[in-house]
Protein backbone atom coordinates (compact mmCIF):
# COMPACT_ATOMS: atom_id res chain seq x y z
CA UNK A 1 0.00 0.00 0.00
CA UNK A 2 1.86 2.47 -1.19
CA UNK A 3 -0.62 5.52 -1.48
CA UNK A 4 1.45 8.38 -0.08
CA UNK A 5 3.59 11.36 -1.49
CA UNK A 6 7.08 10.70 0.04
CA UNK A 7 7.95 7.77 -2.05
CA UNK A 8 11.15 6.56 -2.35
CA UNK A 9 12.33 8.42 -5.16
CA UNK A 10 10.51 11.33 -4.44
CA UNK A 11 12.79 14.51 -4.73
CA UNK A 12 16.38 12.95 -3.37
CA UNK A 13 15.60 9.39 -2.39
CA UNK A 14 13.79 10.15 1.02
CA UNK A 15 12.33 7.55 3.60
CA UNK A 16 9.04 6.36 2.73
CA UNK A 17 7.26 8.45 5.83
CA UNK A 18 3.93 7.02 5.04
CA UNK A 19 1.87 10.14 5.00
CA UNK A 20 1.71 12.97 3.27
CA UNK A 21 3.79 16.32 3.78
CA UNK A 22 0.27 18.28 2.91
CA UNK A 23 -1.24 16.42 5.97
CA UNK A 24 1.65 16.82 8.35
CA UNK A 25 1.96 20.27 7.12
CA UNK A 26 -1.81 20.83 7.94
CA UNK A 27 -0.97 19.32 11.18
CA UNK A 28 1.62 21.52 12.11
CA UNK A 29 -0.27 24.23 11.35
CA UNK A 30 -3.06 23.50 13.04
CA UNK A 31 -0.76 22.44 16.51
CA UNK A 32 0.71 25.59 16.25
CA UNK A 33 -2.62 27.99 16.03
CA UNK A 34 -3.65 26.33 18.69
CA UNK A 35 -0.71 26.66 20.95
CA UNK A 36 -0.60 30.13 20.17
CA UNK A 37 -3.64 30.82 20.83
CA UNK A 38 -3.31 28.50 24.61
CA UNK A 39 -0.02 31.20 24.97
CA UNK A 40 -2.37 34.31 24.53
CA UNK A 41 -5.04 35.63 26.39
CA UNK A 42 -6.56 37.54 23.97
CA UNK A 43 -7.97 34.62 22.04
CA UNK A 44 -10.13 33.05 24.60
CA UNK A 45 -12.67 31.20 22.17
CA UNK A 46 -14.48 29.65 25.57
CA UNK A 47 -16.11 32.76 26.19
CA UNK A 48 -17.28 33.52 22.81
CA UNK A 49 -20.07 31.87 20.82
CA UNK A 50 -19.31 28.08 20.88
CA UNK A 51 -20.80 27.55 17.35
CA UNK A 52 -17.78 29.85 16.12
CA UNK A 53 -18.63 30.77 12.58
CA UNK A 54 -14.73 30.97 11.56
CA UNK A 55 -15.21 27.77 9.75
CA UNK A 56 -12.66 28.33 7.23
CA UNK A 57 -10.05 28.61 10.03
CA UNK A 58 -11.33 26.49 12.99
CA UNK A 59 -8.08 25.95 14.82
CA UNK A 60 -9.70 24.05 18.31
CA UNK A 61 -8.27 20.97 19.79
CA UNK A 62 -11.28 19.14 18.60
CA UNK A 63 -11.19 19.62 15.08
CA UNK A 64 -7.58 18.73 15.02
CA UNK A 65 -8.55 15.60 17.35
CA UNK A 66 -10.91 14.55 14.64
CA UNK A 67 -9.20 15.16 11.57
CA UNK A 68 -5.74 12.98 13.45
CA UNK A 69 -8.47 10.45 13.86
CA UNK A 70 -9.72 10.37 10.26
CA UNK A 71 -6.02 9.32 9.27
CA UNK A 72 -5.45 5.71 8.99
CA UNK A 73 -3.03 3.78 11.66
CA UNK A 74 0.44 4.40 9.55
CA UNK A 75 -0.76 8.06 9.19
CA UNK A 76 -1.32 8.59 12.74
CA UNK A 77 2.42 6.13 13.93
CA UNK A 78 4.18 8.42 10.89
CA UNK A 79 3.06 11.54 13.27
CA UNK A 80 4.19 9.95 16.27
CA UNK A 81 7.33 8.78 15.04
CA UNK A 82 7.98 12.59 13.10
CA UNK A 83 7.56 14.30 16.66
CA UNK A 84 9.95 11.55 18.65
CA UNK A 85 12.37 12.47 15.49
CA UNK A 86 11.90 15.84 15.78
CA UNK A 87 12.49 15.54 20.16
CA UNK A 88 16.03 13.40 19.68
CA UNK A 89 14.69 10.27 20.65
CA UNK A 90 15.33 8.96 17.60
CA UNK A 91 17.54 9.56 14.35
CA UNK A 92 16.02 9.68 11.13
CA UNK A 93 18.56 6.30 10.01
CA UNK A 94 16.08 5.00 12.93
CA UNK A 95 13.02 5.42 11.40
CA UNK A 96 11.58 1.64 10.81
CA UNK A 97 12.02 1.54 14.51
CA UNK A 98 10.53 4.67 15.89
CA UNK A 99 7.39 3.88 13.32
CA UNK A 100 7.55 0.62 14.92
CA UNK A 101 7.45 1.58 18.13
CA UNK A 102 4.82 4.23 17.42
CA UNK A 103 2.37 1.93 15.61
CA UNK A 104 2.60 0.16 18.84
CA UNK A 105 2.00 3.26 21.07
CA UNK A 106 -1.02 3.70 18.83
CA UNK A 107 -2.81 1.30 18.87
CA UNK A 108 -2.69 1.70 22.98
CA UNK A 109 -4.68 4.72 22.43
CA UNK A 110 -5.75 8.07 21.73
CA UNK A 111 -3.24 9.65 19.20
CA UNK A 112 -4.53 13.28 18.96
CA UNK A 113 -4.84 13.60 22.53
CA UNK A 114 -1.02 12.10 22.83
CA UNK A 115 0.45 14.84 20.01
CA UNK A 116 -1.75 17.38 21.58
CA UNK A 117 -0.73 16.75 25.13
CA UNK A 118 3.22 17.12 24.32
CA UNK A 119 5.11 20.48 24.66
CA UNK A 120 5.66 22.43 21.06
CA UNK A 121 4.34 19.32 19.12
CA UNK A 122 4.08 21.39 15.93
CA UNK A 123 7.64 22.51 16.45
CA UNK A 124 8.53 18.77 16.66
CA UNK A 125 7.21 17.55 13.77
CA UNK A 126 8.23 20.75 12.10
CA UNK A 127 11.61 19.08 13.21
CA UNK A 128 10.92 15.80 12.86
CA UNK A 129 10.48 16.46 8.52
CA UNK A 130 13.67 19.12 8.77
CA UNK A 131 15.56 15.81 10.10
CA UNK A 132 14.92 14.43 6.53
CA UNK A 133 15.95 17.39 4.59
CA UNK A 134 11.76 18.63 4.35
CA UNK A 135 11.30 22.21 5.41
CA UNK A 136 7.66 22.18 6.63
CA UNK A 137 7.96 25.85 4.81
CA UNK A 138 8.01 24.26 1.73
CA UNK A 139 5.53 22.21 1.43
CA UNK A 140 2.28 23.18 -0.35
CA UNK A 141 -1.04 23.43 1.34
Amino acid sequence: MSDTSTGGDDDDGEVDLGISLETVATVVDHIRAIQEGEDSDEVDTDDEDPDNEGDEEDFSEETLAAFIEELNEDEQAALVALAWIGRGDYEPEEWGEALRLAKERSSAGDTSAYLLGMDMAGDLLAEGLAAFGIAVEDVER
